[in-house]
């Protein structure tokens, strides 16, 4: 039966300067999550940390229209919930490219910040 309960040395989720964050890699089926207790694909505790480039794509308001919260796919294959700043929310779209400019600390509250890098257009919008 394999270990589940590898653990890595925790490292700060804290930004540098490209606005990276860390998300979580399944030692046993490769899922790649953000901030699980167990790997959604195959129930597996055991994750690797790595660090994403920070982009992604939107794909779905959550909330309210003020608060600009979303759910973002990220490149690495993962889905964020974030809030996107530096930007009138009626302006945002389904489709949007956007890149990470501030990460939550792991036992912090909150929402992790996105600003737009490519506004979607019709055919960019699913």
């Amino acid at each position: 039966m394999p270990q589940t309960d590898t653990r890595e040395p925790i490292e700060s989720d804290a930004p540098t300067s490209s606005g990276e964050l860390l998300f979580q890699r399944c030692l046993w089926c490769g899922t790649p999550a953000y901030r699980r207790s167990f790997c959604r694909a195959c129930g597996s505790t055991a994750f690797r940390r790595e660090r994403s480039s920070g982009a992604g794509v939107l794909v779905r308001r959550v909330g309210q229209v003020p608060l600009n919260t979303w759910f973002a796919a990220m490149d690495e294959g993962f889905t964020l919930t974030c809030q996107v700043t530096r930007v009138e929310p009626v302006v945002v779209a389904v489709g949007a490219r956007v890149r990470v400019v501030r990460t939550v600390p792991p036992l912090a509250q909150g929402f992790p910040l996105v600003e737009l890098t490519h506004r979607a257009t019709s055919s960019d919008r699913w």
